[in-house]
């Protein structure tokens, strides 16, 4: 009688091969998860990472003491193993408090962190109402000036609201607003870009950070970056200059890139469901429901980079070696099953515990501007279908051009028009 043979046990699932170019992002999650809540990946230059996709271990992740920021523990970029002109080390090269641990993370955010409590972002409600009255005009003029009366709502709308209020919150010049969308695009968001490209564009965000910062050190006022300064000048100890003009990009980048795409995703689910949209007119949800379930579902952010464990971390039963690059998987956690329940990759405004979405993160580095993110997309949603309640997309939703981008979640241009076809 021969002996049985053992089977064999199967080959290990190949890391995912992270494409820079992006793409809407959640067939591929829904795959990823399906092996497990932690996956292995190749960033784009072949460099070896991670991304956590379920929500339970992101949660877990994110507030672990011993997942840090600092890039210090990112052993590839010290030791020759990544190159010198990888693109994304522009997430890393950065000083600010998103690269921050601990006590030095404490005393960046404890800067700029009164700006953005719920009762100071409240004193801007007025002002957001304003601005977005008078964007809703030009969106308005778009349309009817265009020969097929259509206008492109990120560009009339989502976008210069929240660069708007950003700007205005830091007191940077309008002249300089639309160029800073353009660097933050090239060096955050649009992760094909050649190194050559994100070389220059981080070269010129820099230059334009510090002539920022010298307008307000010589004409300072009642803003952000005057009081950063003053910081900065009052007590060297507190925000070295670099500090300071990183954290001055991370605010305005992340202060309107991230709220452009939560407007944009927000309105492309409700003008594709309907039955949701009416729900809201009716008053059987709020616009706080619409904002909720939009981080949910479609995040604004798809992966984001970077935290590293200090020592080799199990996270949900997966080992994440020691100075591993992990990327949060935010639109991955956002439609788990196990969390949100079965139909999770269904938008639902009136479904319980959309609020419990972590795109906005989770623990010491919860987004310091999520309540004026809310705040803004609320009114934006809110005063954008109630002057035009008909509004639809000018075309089928899947023509519409994705970012390209494994970091942000959203299309490049949303055409719509403010009266809907019957």
């Amino acid at each position: 009688m021969s002996t049985p043979v053992p089977p064999v046990p199967p080959l290990p699932d190949a890391p995912h091969v992270i494409d820079s170019a992006g793409g809407c992002p959640h067939a591929l999650n829904a795959r990823l998860r399906a092996r497990g809540a932690v996956a292995e990946v190749v960033l784009p230059g072949g460099v070896p990472g991670a991304v956590v996709l379920g929500h339970d271990a992101l949660r877990e992740f994110l507030a672990h003491p011993d997942a840090a920021k600092d890039p210090r523990h990112f052993a590839g970029l010290h030791d020759g193993t990544v190159p010198a002109d990888w693109p994304l080390r522009v997430f890393a090269n950065a000083r600010g408090m998103h690269t921050a641990d601990d006590a030095d993370h404490r005393r960046l955010r404890s800067l700029v962190g009164n700006a953005f409590t719920a009762r100071q972002v409240e004193r801007l409600r007025p002002r957001v109402e304003e601005l977005t009255d008078a964007l809703l005009d030009d969106l308005a003029r778009a349309a009817d000036a265009s020969p097929d009366a259509t206008a492109d709502l990120r560009t009339h709308f989502a976008l210069p609201l929240p660069m708007a209020v950003i700007c205005e919150l830091l007191g940077v010049d309008p002249e300089h607003r639309g160029r800073l969308h353009r660097l933050s695009n090239t060096v955050i968001v649009s992760t094909d870009s050649t190194p050559a490209e994100v070389t220059a564009a981080v070269g010129e965000l820099v230059e334009l950070m510090g002539t920022i910062a010298a307008t307000r050190r010589e004409h300072p006022g009642e803003d952000l970056t005057s009081a950063l300064i003053a910081a900065r000048d009052g007590d060297g100890d507190r925000l070295s200059e670099a500090e300071l003009i990183g954290t001055l990009r991370l605010m305005l980048v992340a202060g309107h890139e991230t709220t452009l795409n939560l407007i944009s995703n927000a309105v492309r689910a409700l003008c594709t469901h309907r039955d949701q949209l009416a729900l809201v007119l009716e008053g059987k949800a709020t616009w706080t429901d619409v904002v909720d379930e939009t981080l949910r579902w479609d995040a604004p952010v798809s992966w984001f980079p970077f935290r590293y464990p200090t020592r080799d971390l199990t996270v949900d039963g997966t080992v994440i070696p020691r100075g591993t690059p992990v990327l949060a998987g935010y639109s991955a956690a956002g439609r788990d099953g196990s969390v949100h329940g079965p139909d999770a990759a269904r938008f639902d405004v009136t479904r319980p515990g959309a609020a419990r979405n972590l795109s906005f993160g989770h623990g010491a580095h919860y987004c310091v501007g999520a309540p004026l993110a809310r705040l803004e997309a609320t009114i934006a949603l809110e005063r954008l279908f109630a002057r035009f309640p008909g509004l639809d997309l000018a075309v089928p939703e899947d023509e519409l051009p994705r970012q390209r981008s494994f970091i942000g979640n959203s299309v490049e241009a949303l055409p719509v028009r403010l009266t809907r076809r019957v």
